[in-house]
């Protein structure tokens, strides 16, 4: 293939036909704006609610905490905003990849589809690393404990992490049945997770104690972030990520019977949601303990006790399994509609493209990277896993942001069910945000990230390159043409 591939830009219209017209069996449109509100509440509120809140509290913002999650919604909620206005207007499954291949070309779009799928597989291993910590926990409870060597990966003092590997099949098996059957079970267990959460904030509510939310802000103690507003808008930055994960249901616009309407409606629907939940149990949480002493890797557990409802503790560590597992189950969901995407345009082997006659799911692409996943989060330490989420999560929402921008040029008469509001300030404002949260990132997550692009880089120019454009009606534009062609 020349070098116009580096700059073949897939049009919209053929992106939507190739989705409809497949040749073979198509994604099925089973979901409806409350399964995809399940799915975005499914994949953000995982353990971070019962864990994050405490360090947060004790370490930047104090009471301000809530002022914090306000502050990180609405970071969340420019980049939701950008994302519902290219999920109604480019209704396929890909998220990211696709609105990259529509507005920069082929080669960008490569990266940042390279970069979701070290994204998705790094969440997906590392939420299932913690899922197997709590249920080793629970088990333990119970007077039952797993050999050492199937408790953890060798960096861990073991050999292999059995539950870790067992949940992430168990999930692959269900996602490759019917995304029916998995939606199902998803909204049960969100519905799970909730009503735990609900039941702390009932349950607090009886035993606050409202001098400890003075003052909200906590005075500066000398240095940037330790409390003070530096401290409220530190603690935003730290609680941001807990809202990561709503952008999964761009991943699932093919498969949504109203993707114009509904996709809109789940990614701010789920985010308003997640919100609230945050900033009540921040609430709660600082209104039953002192701040100082929440620094603790059960903070909520530690308020039961302040209740004296120490029981509680097994329903806490069941509330965050079932958090995890949802999360689990959207990140898997997430990355195999990734790649089916990418196959679908001869990027990937196109054996990652076939869809099940009767499941209507991707179920090879699903099944292979279920079975990787499994592996990974069997044999590596989750510190090393979570370390690359943050990074390519950002480096995403920062494309997704700059193509509402260039296709409010390229594409400036094409309807669009749902508009950005603001024009051009609203994308801006989440490009900035984004850029400054990336700042902040150790420089070994930037080496790890550089080094998983490079190796896709090498990928594309051995392998992915010469496929590029078999698919009829692409363009040779955008600011990756080559020589000769138009600059976009």
């Amino acid at each position: 293939m020349p070098r116009s591939a580096l700059g073949a830009r897939k049009p919209i219209a053929a992106l939507v036909a190739d989705a409809a017209d497949s040749g073979g069996p198509a994604l099925a449109r089973n979901l409806s704006a409350f399964s995809l509100v399940c799915i975005g509440v499914g994949a953000t509120v995982g353990a971070g609610i019962f864990v994050l809140t405490g360090t947060a509290a004790a370490n930047y913002a104090g009471p301000g905490l809530m002022l914090s999650f306000v502050l990180g919604a609405v970071a969340s909620g420019l980049v939701a905003l950008c994302y519902a206005e290219l999920a109604a207007m480019i209704p396929v499954a890909g998220s990211t990849y696709s609105y990259t291949y529509v507005t920069l070309g082929a080669l960008p779009a490569w990266i940042i589809g390279w970069d979701l799928v070290l994204e998705f597989a790094m969440a997906a291993a590392t939420i299932a690393v913690g899922w197997s910590g709590y249920a080793q926990s629970l088990l333990a409870d119970a007077g039952l404990r797993l050999p050492a060597w199937l408790a953890a990966g060798p960096g861990e003092g073991g050999i292999v992490n059995l539950p870790a590997a067992l949940v992430v099949l168990t999930l692959t098996a269900l996602l490759m049945r019917d995304n029916r059957e998995a939606a199902r079970t998803n909204a049960v267990l969100v519905a799970l997770k909730v009503a735990i959460i609900l039941a702390f904030l009932g349950l607090g509510a009886g035993h606050l104690r409202p001098e400890l939310w003075q003052p909200l802000v906590p005075p500066n103690e000398g240095t940037f972030g330790a409390f003070g507003w530096s401290g409220i808008f530190r603690g935003a930055g730290v609680v941001f990520f807990a809202y990561v994960g709503f952008e999964t249901i761009s991943t699932a616009a093919g498969e949504t019977r109203n993707p114009q309407r509904d996709a809109p409606v789940g990614l701010i629907g789920s985010l308003l949601v997640t919100a609230a939940l945050y900033v009540a149990v921040a609430a709660v949480l600082t209104g039953l303990v002192p701040y100082r002493d929440l620094d603790v890797a059960d903070p909520i557990a530690r308020a039961m006790a302040v209740t004296g409802l120490t029981g509680f503790s097994a329903a806490i560590k069941a509330g965050a399994l079932i958090g995890l597992t949802t999360a689990a189950l959207t990140a898997l969901y997430g990355q195999a509609r990734i790649c089916y995407a990418m196959a679908r345009d001869h990027m990937l082997p196109d054996l990652f493209a076939r869809i099940g006659a009767r499941s209507r799911t991707p179920f090879v692409a699903q099944g292979v990277i279920g079975l990787a996943t499994a592996v990974v989060a069997a044999l590596v330490p989750i510190d090393i896993l979570g370390e690359l989420v943050s990074i390519g999560t950002l480096f995403a929402f920062i494309l997704v942001c700059a193509s509402v921008l260039i296709l409010r040029r390229t594409e400036s008469e094409r309807a669009r069910p749902f508009r950005v509001p603001g024009g051009a300030l609203v994308p801006v404002l989440g490009i900035l945000a984004c850029l400054a949260l990336m700042a902040s990132l150790p420089g070994d997550t930037w080496l790890r990230l550089l080094a998983w692009l490079g190796l896709g880089l090498a990928i594309w120019f051995g392998y992915s390159r010469r496929r590029v454009g078999r698919n009829p009606g692409f363009e040779r534009t955008g600011p990756f043409a080559g020589p000769g062609q138009s600059p976009g």
